[in-house]
């Protein structure tokens, strides 16, 4: 049989190419093959030294990975729906501090592990700034869980009746940043009250907290009911707490009106 070795070559290569994208596949290294698969139908390899090629397809591989580790933060944190610390809008009066917000954004409270406190009136924009935070937060790499304070404390409550209670809030303490949205729209009832203080106490002195309510903060020890308990959550979390007070109309008010 008459070989024609002017085909045979390419045929090889690409056979070995086939062969390269199949095992990094494999090796579940996703970015690598992506980027080796453009350098297929481009120029770019031709450009680049044999080691300056590897190291564009570990840099590739390296982005994917980064990539899909903050989608991953992103999902597991639960948040409501997207926020992101460019949208913030500061042309609305409700007394918010875009130098205090740049300084929030910068995620150093959270490696010091203090507290944020946001409070307001309904519609003033809390949930979205304690959740583009959060956001912020899981683009940096840093561990998330946001949940509405009520539902959480609902759902403990039926886990504390299961008996798995302390996994839940070993799953929560394991969070560098917790997110409790509307905290206080209900006042804590007896069952409430001690598993707040045990997601607090778990946090002390060591991981964030952002805490929104419609209560400012010198209404929460009455909110939460009791005065022993109360004088041990506050105690924990209100000093070297950073504080958004936010005022005026609804945020979505103001921009429909504008849109009509």
């Amino acid at each position: 049989m008459e070989i024609n070795t002017k085909t045979a070559p390419v045929v090889q290569e690409k056979d070995r190419n086939a062969i390269s994208l199949d095992l990094m596949n494999r090796m579940k290294l996703h970015g690598m093959a992506a980027a080796f698969s453009e350098s297929l139908t481009s120029t770019i390899a031709e450009s680049m030294t044999p080691d300056g090629f590897l190291s564009w397809l570990l840099a590739r591989e390296w982005d994917y990975r980064s990539a899909a580790a903050i989608q991953r933060l992103i999902k597991n944190a639960s948040f409501r729906y997207d926020a992101f610390i460019e949208q913030v809008d500061y042309a609305i009066g409700r007394g918010l501090d875009r130098n205090q917000m740049e300084r929030l954004a910068s995620l150093e409270f959270i490696r010091q592990g203090q507290n944020l406190f946001v409070t307001g009136p309904s519609g003033t924009g809390k949930s979205f700034i304690a959740t583009a935070l959060g956001f912020e937060a899981c683009k940096n790499g840093i561990r998330t869980f946001y949940a509405n304070a009520s539902k959480l404390m609902g759902a403990l409550k039926v886990a504390k009746v299961k008996g798995t209670v302390d996994a839940e809030l070993k799953k929560i303490e394991r969070c560098p940043l917790l997110i409790l949205d509307d905290l206080f729209l209900v006042p804590l009832d007896a069952k409430e009250r001690p598993i707040l203080l045990d997601i607090i106490e778990d946090r002390h002195g060591r991981k964030s907290m952002i805490l929104t309510s419609q209560l400012p903060v010198s209404s929460w020890y009455d909110a939460i009911g009791d005065p022993t308990v109360a004088d041990a959550i506050l105690d924990r979390i209100i000093h070297a707490a950073h504080q958004i007070e936010l005022s005026g109309e609804s945020v979505r008010k103001i921009k429909g009106s504008k849109s009509k």
